[in-house]
């Protein structure tokens, strides 16, 4: 089974050949036709035997991939899981591509808000409602989108957002978690003071420069403003017409101007901030918690917390679209094998031990949840269980945004202003939108007239 690919190959070329010196000899070309077209059904049906997961190349650690799980699947069932590793930079073009032409792989691993906006996720993949496993979960709105389950996942704890911070530097400072933007620029200048730099920015991630802005205006849009994001989607307003926008803009590029940033925040890297937090030559970063994951497993002793990113008074945690998710492509050859892996994730014993290693909250009601990490059950008691969360910007917004970040860039690098960052976004989101055909955004009506008016 493991060399399926090559054995087909040979059994291929010797059917070939014994048909051709067959022939040749006796004209029994009948029967060796037969004989093919036999050994060819049954190697389409020993094919069964093994199903095809993508992942990027950046996903290589995830649990869903690791060997014991996948052995254990074979060893259960028989079916074997071949990895299809994509490319990370250019993952959502190959996939469009393997959509569009049928020859997509049985299994995805991806993000189900980046599917909805860039794959077409309720015309290309299998809803997941009537499986088994699916009235077993708590949280059904983590891996559903318009109200259908797509994706699979064990965890229900979505990554959160706000400003990963060293809790020994601010105990040592005698410092408080600052609840409001001029709270936060005392402690600042403090930390400053004290010879440490208070915010590492890796905006050589671009991605990491929208993390301060996705996570205000979702939390500003939740308490201020709840039509903001229909109003954009719709065509109804711009971006750079929310003054509240542009102001969050400005607070991040005002931390940087003032000094309190490292220096070369365009070519400094998240793969740097570890060791930076390590030898605490900074005390907060705008990240996400798996970054907290990443520093302590490195360093057990380290003792990081995250709060809300403080643009105005007690902020809302923002909470990231669930990534990692298993999806399965409707034109997938092996729907049936798949569903069963899925399946097999989900069976009790299985999931404990996913959820038990990968230290989830657990999303299935007969699944415990492990002893959590000092710092992920602080965020839960503080934030996760009184619901004092929001999604972030991101996940409302149905184009691809990398624009966004590559005008953030500019204005880092002294190029464009805030306004000019959102007056840019503006014109692009009409393009992205007119491709998509959205409504609001047609030629001959509605904001796509005349451009980005």
């Amino acid at each position: 089974m493991r060399n399926r690919n090559r054995w087909r190959t040979i059994a291929a070329g010797l059917l070939l050949a014994g048909t051709m010196l067959a022939t040749a000899a006796c004209g029994g070309l009948t029967a060796n036709l037969n004989a093919l077209s036999r050994e060819a059904a049954a190697l389409e049906a020993d094919e069964t035997g093994t199903i095809e997961l993508a992942i990027t190349k950046s996903s290589q650690n995830a649990i869903f991939v690791s060997k014991p799980v996948l052995e254990a699947f074979e060893k259960e069932t028989g079916i074997r899981v071949k990895l299809q590793i994509l490319p990370t930079e250019q993952v959502s073009t190959v996939l469009q591509t393997k959509l569009a032409v049928g020859e997509t792989p049985d299994l995805i691993l991806y993000n189900l808000y980046t599917a909805a906006k860039e794959l077409n996720l309720d015309k290309n993949f299998v809803a997941l409602d009537d499986e088994a496993w699916a009235r077993r979960l708590l949280n059904k709105a983590a891996l559903s989108y318009n109200g259908r389950i797509y994706g699979f996942h064990l965890n229900q704890d979505a990554g959160q957002q706000g400003i990963v911070y060293n809790k020994e530097i601010f105990r040592e400072l005698g410092l408080a978690v600052p609840r409001d933007f001029e709270q936060l620029l005392d402690v600042c200048e403090k930390i400053k003071a004290a010879g440490i730099t208070p915010f590492f920015m890796p905006f050589n991630d671009d991605w990491s420069a929208h993390m301060w802005i996705s996570a205000s205006i979702a939390d500003y849009a939740k308490k201020n403003d709840p039509s903001l994001w229909d109003d954009l989607n719709g065509g109804k307003r711009k971006f750079a017409d929310i003054p509240a926008l542009i102001d969050i803009t400005r607070q991040q590029y005002e931390l940087y101007k003032s000094g309190y940033t490292n220096r070369n925040v365009l070519a400094d890297s998240y793969d740097m901030a570890i060791d930076i937090f390590i030898g605490k030559k900074a005390a907060m970063m705008t990240m996400g918690d798996w970054f907290i994951a990443d520093v302590v497993k490195k360093d057990p002793s380290m003792e990081l917390g995250l709060f809300p990113v403080p643009y105005a008074r007690d902020a809302d945690l923002a909470i990231s679209p669930l990534g990692g998710q298993l999806f399965i492509p409707k034109k997938a050859k092996h729907i049936a094998e798949a569903k069963r892996f899925l399946e097999f994730l989900a069976s009790k014993e299985q999931a404990q031990q996913i959820v038990d290693y990968g230290q989830y909250i657990s999303n299935l009601s007969d699944v415990s949840t492990p002893r959590l990490p000092r710092y992920k059950q602080e965020i839960v008691d503080v934030y996760i269980k009184p619901g004092k969360t929001v999604m972030t910007g991101d996940t409302y917004l149905q184009v691809d945004i990398g624009a966004i970040w590559d005008n953030l860039q500019d204005m880092f690098a002294g190029g464009l202003t805030a306004e000019e960052v959102w007056e840019n976004w503006d014109e692009k989101f009409v393009r992205l939108m007119r491709e998509k055909q959205a409504p609001g955004f047609l030629r001959g009506g509605g904001r796509a007239q005349g451009g980005s008016s």
